[in-house]
């Protein structure tokens, strides 16, 4: 729990400032002693809510100042005093990634983020800009929890192992030997065969991807959601709590696996923390959290020893990809009615998760109110022209069925973009979602350049002592694996 510091209110101000000016005589500091106190007394009556924000803003940037020991030079320009929001700026926002849960249609949001990183690149000047460079908060489910440890997992401390474009090219190379061929058909035997190779091959990639890497082995605070059967209630993989106790850190290799192990199509895992304390049976995290935006949002809104200027939704700059909204899947009624319970199970599955995600997305926009269009960016897919997709969409590793969503991915990026709108549905954009993500990148990269003349750090990350360096102290002093 953190603690919430009162707000300094303007009469105390002006009652300090005039306690430390030399020059006033005491007739006059008298007389602006009573003058303060009337002041006091009107402000009692009618509150200045203006005043007592701008008040708050600028001993808030001082007290971070005194507490962090920023100098008055800045590094670059800054901009006048006088601009218009520019204590606001000194704030900045804070940025968060949010990646929607599913299966083989993770090869969409794989595609807008290999966009968007190359939308950076061009927009900063940097060819080695990645994702990780200008997000300060990563959450994903289910795929969108494997690509988050992909954009933000690290083996030096200093750069992501993968980049944007493998995300998705990482489903259509494992496709066959995740999801096995035609995944739901044959009889029990032969399916229950095909969930445990799938899973054991799952085993196998994640613990090529990411080896020896830990949650604290990112770069970024990460939240990644799985549902643990053992306590039958969601858990939240966070790096926050694993850089709190050793009993919050599990393998990323594990938390992965672990996201993505969905009822039927992988079997479920038993993990412990790098401790050993803490143990979970883990199943996949759409059935916890399909949508996880509003979880990194009440992250940050609620950790003010790493966000400790976050006042509220106009503090936060958010993009959530979506994994396109049942893309026409189609359900005649004829042969519905038919169906028994084993013939809604995937199906079901798949309504429950795009309709909670929906939701969230519905939930967050009004939680943004006016400044949805400049402070919350969603990504998905307005339908396609491919047709209605098969029920298994998720779970088909046919080269027809990557092909096709390879197909609705680049559509979905020249689709007009899709808001939710305050008690009204969702509206069609001007914009399309290409020159939404390259607007989104603009402001990234503004956002990053501003950091550097502020006067006090928008973020300030917990850090841990990196592997590579513990091994190379542990060398220095002769303490071995074990003694440690």
């Amino acid at each position: 729990m953190h603690r919430v510091r009162n707000k300094p209110t303007a009469t105390a101000s002006v009652k300090h400032l005039i306690k430390q000016r030399g020059g006033a005589t005491t007739t006059e500091a008298s007389k602006s002693a009573a003058n303060d106190d009337i002041m006091q007394e009107e402000e009692e009556e009618e509150p200045s809510i203006d005043t007592d924000k701008l008040s708050y803003e600028i001993f808030s940037i001082l007290e971070s100042k005194f507490l962090f020991g920023y100098s008055d030079e800045p590094k670059t320009k800054p901009e006048p005093a006088n601009s218009a929001g520019s204590v606001k700026n000194q704030r900045g926002k804070i940025c968060i990634l949010s990646i929607d849960g599913g299966g083989m249609r993770g090869i969409l949001p794989g595609k807008a983020l290999a966009y968007l990183e190359h939308a950076l690149k061009s927009k900063s000047g940097d060819p080695n800009a990645r994702i990780a460079d200008y997000f300060d908060v990563a959450a994903g489910s289910g795929i969108g929890g494997i690509y988050t440890a992909m954009l933000f997992g690290s083996r030096d401390g200093y750069r992501p192992i993968f980049t944007a474009d493998d995300t998705w090219q990482f489903l259509t190379k494992n496709a066959k030997g995740l999801y096995g061929r035609g995944r739901g058909r044959g009889g029990i035997l032969k399916r229950v065969m095909m969930r445990t190779t799938g899973s054991a091959k799952l085993n196998k990639v994640m613990k090529e991807s990411f080896a020896e890497l830990s949650l604290k082995d990112t770069l970024k605070p990460v939240l990644i959601p799985c549902y643990d059967l053992k306590s039958s209630a969601p858990f939240l993989f966070s790096r926050a709590d694993a850089l709190e106790t050793d009993g919050f850190d599990f393998r990323l290799w594990e938390v992965c696996r672990a996201t993505c192990a969905e009822p039927g199509v992988f079997d479920p895992l038993v993990m412990k923390s790098v401790d050993g304390r803490t143990e979970c049976v883990a199943v996949g995290g759409g059935l916890a959290m399909s949508n996880p935006t509003a979880a990194a949002i009440t992250h940050v809104l609620h950790n003010k020893q790493e966000f400790p200027f976050v006042r509220g939704v106009e503090d936060l700059l958010v993009l959530s990809l979506g994994m396109g909204q049942l893309l026409h899947v189609s359900y005649e009624y004829d042969r519905v009615i038919k169906w028994t319970a084993k013939h809604w199970a995937r199906p079901a599955a798949l309504i429950s998760n795009d309709a909670a995600a929906d939701t969230v997305d519905q939930a967050v926009a009004m939680a943004f109110g006016h400044c949805r269009s400049s402070n919350y960016v969603r990504i998905q897919a307005n339908g396609s022209s491919f047709g209605p997709c098969s029920p298994n969409i998720d779970t088909d590793p046919s080269g027809s069925n990557v092909n096709m969503l390879v197909g609705v991915a680049e559509e979905m990026l020249k689709q007009k973009n899709v808001e939710s709108v305050l008690f009204g549905g969702k509206r069609i954009d001007e914009q399309s979602n290409f020159e939404k993500l390259d607007w989104l990148a603009g402001e990234l990269v503004l956002e990053h350049q501003r950091r550097n003349c502020r006067i006090a750090p928008t973020v300030a990350f917990k850090q841990s002592v990196h592997r590579a360096d513990q091994k190379t102290r542990d060398n220095d002093i002769g303490v071995t694996a074990r003694e440690r």
